[in-house]
């Protein structure tokens, strides 16, 4: 009996390819994981906290929601009070991030070509293995996000109440990380209720009014349900009296006057990298080290042309799937224009990265005729500056304290 196609070519399934760019991203974002042995940067915030919710010992930390840092905590029991347990949650949320990348460029485009690029672009835009190696609260809620609009971008193809909730939790988990990750569930109400207007085909079982009721009471009760470890802890628990006062106490905290910082940078600085952040640059047990937080220059600032090419593609076409990853960007950087913080710094910008690689695998699918193989050469230019900057990406071994010349191209960049 013939094998039928689905046997023959299972690697052709979404699903299993997916599953193996996850796999994969794991296995890079492991290599020497507890290099450097010493905290980095805001891992010294965020680590004892995470401590403090391993033993339930009392409030840490506690301008910021606990989410990321109870997922942190995890990894601190599983894996032990050391470099590779303080890590270990980052690589699953960084690895679930270039899956996720994956998932919703071929949500959009429906090529398997597209995806691969959109994750092989992932690991190679220096941010999500930055973050991916590191014990901080931005990767956790990058990943929850980007899932979040992966599965509510999803159920218009298969809609249904489940499927929309699911999104609509997803959502609360990236704002019980970190609360810039709120004002997406207004964004996907307001992208709801626009399609639902302009294609009433679209969630055709769902009701409006209950779609955008559920959008917030599940995205706002599943935010409240991750404070519950503070209600057991041994120094002032938290109460039911207290949970709502105690949200007007973190946004005092989030919202007070900072002093400056050598690092700061304001949100429209952002895309073209004016600032980028050492998150460590000294000797470690004797030798010179360093990690950049920093973008690759081909894909940030050729995600910009991206940007350009399909809000043009948009106005010719109407064609929302070519709009969403621009308007994604967009939405994610206007968020820094509103929100009342006093300093800015570039790993704030992370989400809107990992847009702009989306927007980027898109603009490269709908131009891929007219290209003729330039977008090979542009992957292979993306690889090259990868590898150039890779030794301060992940702290690897550097000759002397001046080693930092070779890779900071403009004076600000020091």
């Amino acid at each position: 009996m013939a094998a039928s196609p689905h046997t023959m070519r299972p690697f052709a399934r979404p699903f299993i390819v997916g599953t193996l760019v996850a796999l994969l991203s794991e296995l890079i974002f492991l290599i020497r994981l507890g290099v450097p042995d010493k905290l980095v940067f805001d891992e010294v915030h965020y680590v004892p906290a995470a401590r403090a919710i391993r033993d339930l010992s009392g409030p840490t930390n506690i301008e910021h929601p606990l989410l990321a840092k109870e997922l942190i905590a995890l990894s601190l029991r599983w894996f032990g009070d050391e470099p590779f347990g303080w890590r270990f949650a980052s690589t699953i949320a960084g690895s679930a991030t270039v899956a996720g990348v994956f998932a919703l460029v071929h949500l959009l485009t429906g090529r398997l070509r597209a995806s691969l690029i959109g994750s092989a672009l992932a690991l190679m835009s220096f941010t999500i293995l930055v973050q991916a190696r590191i014990a901080m609260l931005d990767t956790f809620l990058a990943a929850f996000l980007l899932w979040g609009i992966v599965v509510l971008t999803w159920s218009m193809r298969h809609p249904g109440y489940v499927r929309w909730c699911a999104g609509a939790a997803l959502l609360g988990l990236a704002t019980a990380c970190k609360w810039t990750a709120g004002p997406y569930v207004a964004f996907a109400a307001l992208t709801y209720l626009r399609l639902r207007h302009r294609r009433p085909d679209r969630w055709p079982d769902m009701n409006p009014a209950v779609a955008i009721a559920l959008l917030g009471l599940v995205s706002v009760g599943t935010y409240f349900l991750t404070f519950a470890p503070a209600f057991f802890y041994a120094s002032d628990p938290l109460t039911l009296a207290r949970l709502l006062p105690f949200q007007l106490e973190m946004y005092a905290r989030q919202t007070q006057i900072l002093p400056p910082h050598t690092y700061q940078s304001n949100w429209w600085t952002w895309p073209l990298m004016q600032r980028p952040i050492w998150y460590l640059y000294e000797p470690v047990a004797g030798i010179q080290r360093g990690i950049w937080m920093i973008g690759n220059p081909a894909i940030m600032w050729g995600g910009l042309v991206a940007v350009a090419v399909l809000f043009r593609a948009w106005v010719k076409t109407g064609s929302a799937r070519l709009l969403a990853p621009a308007m994604l960007w967009v939405a994610s950087l206007l968020i820094w224009a509103l929100i009342p913080k006093s300093l800015g710094f570039y790993y704030y910008y992370y989400p809107s990265g990992i847009f702009l690689v989306v927007a980027v695998a898109v603009a490269l699918d709908h131009e891929r005729a007219a290209l003729r193989g330039w977008d090979e050469l542009y992957l292979l230019a993306c690889f090259a500056l990868f590898l150039y900057f890779l030794p301060v990406l992940c702290a690897e071994p550097l000759t002397d304290a001046g080693a930092f010349r070779r890779w900071t191209w403009f004076a600000r960049w020091v």
